[in-house]
């Protein structure tokens, strides 16, 4: 294939879909299912997937995986086997995608589980993954040439064009790989010295004890850096906003008021004269972030709606357009009703491993084909990081609940089937518009549609097992719902089923939350990031802001040279990914290696330095070293 210097203004929308020259034409044969993107791709699948679950659940939040795994991919293929072939990178990211989209979509809802005492095997991780994914991906099928070709020009789809623009710049992959590495290996270094050697504490806490014992936090990790750099300071400062809230005004008047109080309100059983601030945060401010979520998820559905509803109606009727002509492009059709039909009969028959029952499963079906239709259209307007997914999932949860509960499947048995199905739905809402942006940048550089979807099926059967792992050992070793793994979207799926089943939650506290919600939704403030901020922690929020500080410093340095700005702001982006990655792969040896009970042998900081180790400016100190660091590597020449 002759070299090219880049995408042509013909991919952005100057011709018709049906006009566009792809970057390799079909004249150019270029082989794409080969052993090595399939190993390669798997590979990242998996890394990009264990990365994310453990970020998801500290956090509540997860990282794009495509255009890092198209620079590595682009590297690695260059580098170590010195041939530059395009096609194999894309199916390689492609494939990487499904790694973080089946993240996102397992951990927003199914360790909720876990949260109402329940067992979750890892049978059951395993099912759901491949349920929700071969529906995702199969639902999508059908609309592909309407989305991505008659839609061309029209349906943006930003991070599809983004990995497009990054695999036909080869020059990309040179120095992105050493940004990303530099900062996988930086944050892993940090996050073994405070982890693993325990050198300084990861969550320093200070109490202002004149204040009714309210308490300021920053995590000192290096992937919460990474996030605030990546998400800017605008989302990071919501979402402080809403840690300030929590923690010096709610907390703070609950104790003043309840001070008095001389029996325990529900849901506590203890008197608020006794309650620590964390007390009153876990047992009533918890419910109030709750509600805020749940309701901002909802928001963004209301929002949403037109759009959501045209693009049901669009999609369906992009169903005509794909005629005969494309059968050897695509996955046949018949593959769609065959899985679908697949799905509902196990789904039924495996009460143990899945326990949705016939009706759970044909409620999960029918969300899952229509959130999957309205995941694949949405990301081609606002991309997938705005995807409303958890909005989608609540609204999945409260009408499988509803039904269930009408039909008299309640109790334990109605709540597991609930969460069961409306993961189903999760996975494949998320695997959705994962697939519509990957099949958007494969249209756009040659691929072909059908060995793209057989290849994110692969990743996604590859990378089930070790997320599903990889949750079950963060419960096993720091439990799902404890502070160092908030799981802040299990949570609250949790608090929506048990609402509906059992009507036993302390609703004035979640209908408060909702009210906020509203208040920020009237105000022209966006809702999620300020009650995730309100649910979680202020440890987190405050080290997001703290990345989101640095972004704006790298900013402002180069605010005078556009093109400098873009330059270091994408190695900024690059290493701050890398951050997270670093981070979250050693938290994961981690907790390993205190599952084989050697962590304790492994910290020897609180054996040599106890007090110094314990100090909170201790960690404080260290991540201001790290932050100067992280600024001046973003902002070198």
């Amino acid at each position: 294939m002759a070299e090219k210097k880049g995408l042509s203004s013909g991919a952005y929308g100057d011709v018709p879909g049906k006009d566009y020259i792809p970057y390799v034409s079909t004249k150019d044969a270029m082989p794409e299912i080969t052993f090595v993107s399939i190993i390669f791709g798997c590979i990242f699948a998996i890394i990009f997937g264990a990365a994310n679950t453990y970020l998801g659940l500290r956090v509540g939040m997860t990282i794009a995986a495509g255009i890092p795994a198209a620079i590595l991919s682009t590297t690695i293929l260059k580098g170590l086997f010195k041939r530059n072939n395009i096609l194999e990178a894309n199916m390689i990211q492609a494939m990487a995608s499904m790694g973080e989209s089946l993240a996102g979509g397992l951990i927003f809802i199914l360790p909720a589980v876990i949260v109402l005492g329940m067992e979750l095997k890892l049978t059951t991780i395993i099912v759901v993954s491949l349920f929700g994914g071969l529906l995702g991906i199969l639902f999508v099928i059908p609309l592909r040439k309407y989305l991505t070709v008659e839609e061309h020009g029209k349906l943006v789809y930003p991070e599809g064009m983004a990995t497009a623009e990054v695999l036909v710049n080869s020059s990309a992959g040179g120095a992105g790989f050493k940004h990303m590495m530099t900062g996988l290996v930086g944050g892993g270094i940090y996050k073994f010295l405070s982890g693993g050697f325990q050198f300084w504490v990861e969550s320093p806490v200070w109490t202002i004890k004149p204040f009714h014992g309210t308490i300021f936090g920053i995590d000192a990790m290096a992937s919460l850096l990474g996030v605030g750099y990546i998400v800017g300071i605008e989302i990071a400062m919501y979402m402080f906003a809403g840690a300030l809230v929590a923690n010096f005004a709610l907390v703070p008047l609950i104790k003043y008021f309840g001070s008095g109080v001389t029996t325990a309100l529900f849901p506590s059983s203890k008197v608020i004269a006794e309650m620590s601030a964390g007390e009153i945060s876990k047992f009533y401010v918890k419910y109030i972030g709750a509600g805020a979520v749940a309701a901002g998820g909802l928001i963004s559905i209301a929002k949403s709606m037109p759009t959501i509803i045209k693009s049901f109606n669009s999609a369906l009727s992009g169903i005509k357009v794909n005629d005969g002509n494309s059968k050897d492009e695509d996955l046949p059709i018949t593959w769609v009703i065959a899985g679908s039909i697949l799905v509902f009969v196990l789904c039924w028959i495996m009460p143990k491993t899945v326990g949705t029952g016939w009706l759970g499963a044909l409620l999960g079906i029918i969300c899952a084909f229509f959130f999957a239709v309205v995941s694949a259209r949405i990301v081609g307007l606002i991309g997938t990081s705005n995807n409303p997914i958890s909005g989608m999932t609540i609204a999945s949860l409260l009408f499988i609940a509803g039904i269930l509960k009408i039909a008299n499947v309640i109790g334990d048995k109605g709540m597991l089937a609930a969460i069961i199905a409306a993961s189903i739905v999760c996975v494949a809402t998320a695997i959705a518009g994962g697939v519509a942006q990957s099949l958007k940048a494969n249209f756009i550089v040659g691929g072909t549609p059908k060995k793209i979807e057989i290849g994110m099926f692969i990743s996604v059967a590859a990378s089930c097992a070790v997320i599903g792992a990889v949750i079950l050992m963060l419960h096993a070793n720091y439990g799902i719902g404890s502070d160092k793994v908030p799981a802040p979207q299990a949570n609250m799926m949790a608090m929506v089923v048990q609402g509906v089943m059992s009507g036993k939650l302390p609703w004035t506290l979640v209908i408060s939350g909702m009210t906020l919600a509203v208040m920020c939704e009237l105000m022209g403030i966006p809702v999620l990031p300020f009650a995730l901020g309100l649910y979680l922690p202020i440890n987190l929020s405050s080290g997001v802001l703290i990345g989101g500080i640095l972004r704006v410093l790298v900013e402002k340095k180069f605010k005078k040279n556009d093109e400098a700005l873009k330059t270091h702001n994408e190695k900024g982006v690059l290493t701050a990914s890398g951050l997270v990655a670093g981070d979250a792969l050693i938290g994961i040896l981690i907790a390993i290696i205190a599952g084989f009970g050697w962590d304790k042998q492994v910290a020897i900081g609180v054996k040599l330095f106890p007090t110094l180790a314990a100090n909170p400016w201790t960690a404080a100190v260290f991540l201001l070293i790290f932050s100067i660091g992280f600024y001046r590597y973003t902002v070198k020449e």
